[in-house]
């Protein structure tokens, strides 16, 4: 009997120091808990900026070149980027970053293109309908023209005060585009012309005839502009060739436009992308649409408007303003009349 009694007091007093030796191990050793996800091995290569070049390199070499959409987008596909800027008008998108001018309080606005992190980049542009880009050494210059003032003026990447360019023939600008030698074309949308401003400020009216000509885009040696007061001349194009840019004494050329798309309503922004369609906004009805076409082909004998792609169709009030795409395809546009500025990735 006292033998039973010492083997259990043995065993009691065994289970208790292992208890508490478990007890002690477990807190001053805690094990980690398992990853969720398994981690790939470290790699022994570290990465370069050779590197992340050729991933840019490879980003924008699977943008899809002359390729259908998968699908026409709607409102529903639609994102809204929550930046700050009141009457948003004229966008343009550079590196990552939007630029606006708002209507409504005369500033120009950079607004991140992911966060919609927005600011004031400078003040003293009233409005516009579309920001042209001169990259230079110190960075870049903004070429802007005023609708409201009719006025050109430039805004250099160090935020200092707009610099005002030229105001001679200029009468409603709308659309700008480069030329090569840094000089711009400019369309005049109440005036029906095509102007010429150098660097230096000279202003020329090289082409006439136009049916309140808006967006404009220089692709090399040709020129597409979008005529807002004209379905059947909706988007025409012509050379660079037939500008008398280099004769000063020349009158302004005429008759020298030739179809590209017909049957649009109010065509007023147009965009040449990545992807070499040629993108604009038009109406049908009041909603705003966003098409496209492949210029090049359109050349010969112009498009219809049942060859248009539609690209974007939208419950939004016509005129759409201030399209812009990204080099990755994000397409960025807004109505006139409201704040939001909406975007959609292309080719999802």
């Amino acid at each position: 009997m006292q033998r039973r009694i010492f083997v259990v007091i043995a065993l009691v007093t065994l289970v208790t120091f292992i208890g508490s030796s478990l007890a002690q191990s477990e807190t001053s050793s805690p094990t980690p808990a398992p990853s969720k996800t398994s981690l790939p091995p470290p790699s022994s290569t570290p990465v370069t900026e050779s590197d992340e070049a050729q991933a840019t390199d490879d980003v924008a070499a699977t943008i899809p070149a002359l390729s259908p959409l998968p699908r026409s987008y709607t409102q529903e596909d639609l994102a809204v980027l929550v930046g700050n800027v009141q009457l948003p008008n004229g966008l343009l998108w550079y590196e990552n970053d939007l630029y606006a001018v708002c209507s409504g309080d005369w500033t120009l606005y950079r607004v991140q293109s992911e966060t919609g992190a927005t600011i004031t980049f400078v003040f003293g542009i009233r409005d516009a309908h579309m920001i042209a880009l001169e990259e230079t050494d110190a960075g870049f210059d903004l070429w802007v023209p005023d609708f409201d003032t009719d006025q050109i003026f430039i805004v250099d990447q160090a935020q200092n005060a707009p610099t005002m360019l030229a105001e001679d023939l200029l009468d409603g600008p709308w659309g700008i585009a480069l030329l090569e030698d840094n000089s711009a074309l400019v369309t005049n949308a109440r005036g029906n012309t095509l102007v010429h401003v150098t660097s230096e400020g000279q202003t020329r009216i090289i082409a006439e005839g136009f049916r309140s000509p808006t967006g404009i885009v220089i692709d090399g040696e040709t020129v597409y502009v979008a005529n807002n007061g004209s379905a059947r001349r909706a988007i025409e194009w012509f050379s660079t060739e037939e500008l008398p840019l280099a004769d000063e004494e020349a009158d302004p050329a005429t008759d020298i436009p030739q179809p590209l798309v017909s049957g649009l309503q109010n065509v007023s922004n147009l965009f040449l992308a990545a992807d070499g369609y040629l993108y604009f906004t038009y109406a049908l009805g009041t909603r705003g649409v966003v098409g496209r076409v492949d210029p090049v082909a359109c050349q010969d004998g112009g498009c219809s408007n049942d060859q248009v792609e539609i690209v974007l169709f939208t419950e939004l009030q016509a005129p759409l303003a201030g399209l812009t795409i990204s080099d990755d395809m994000r397409l960025f546009v807004h109505t006139i009349y409201r704040p939001e500025i909406y975007w959609v990735q292309l080719y999802e």
